[in-house]
């Protein structure tokens, strides 16, 4: 649901948190199904390289919202991840986003190819 302190002068959920919705829900998923296990034993990580965010229509306090997460592609050491946010009572689409990830070895910070399942 959505709580007050995520406003923005307007009443509305602010840029910021969507942004930080959006990492959240990437770093749950990847825990989810292994992935945050299998890139640290491998030594590696992944950072993000850009976000993009597409507003359709505004949230605010009270909306109960649903954020569906999925990987769009994979290439050498980079993946997108695309999300779309939902309010639950109407199903309506609030805004779609994407983060593109590059992964990195942690020991050198530079990107790596990511390894075969």
């Amino acid at each position: 649901m959505v709580l007050d302190n995520v406003l923005d002068e307007n009443r509305h959920v602010n840029n910021v948190a969507y942004v930080q919705w959006m990492q959240d829900a990437a770093i749950a998923h990847a825990t989810s199904v292994g992935g945050t296990a299998a890139t640290q034993a491998v030594g590696a990580t992944g950072m993000a390289r850009s976000h993009h965010i597409v507003y359709l229509r505004p949230a605010f306090a009270g909306d109960r919202l649903r954020l569906l997460t999925w990987i769009a592609t994979l290439r050498q050491a980079r993946s997108l991840r695309k999300y779309q946010f939902l309010r639950l009572d109407d199903n309506v689409a609030l805004a779609t986003g994407e983060t593109e990830w590059v992964f990195v070895d942690m020991a050198t910070g530079r990107p790596r190819s990511i390894p075969p399942k």
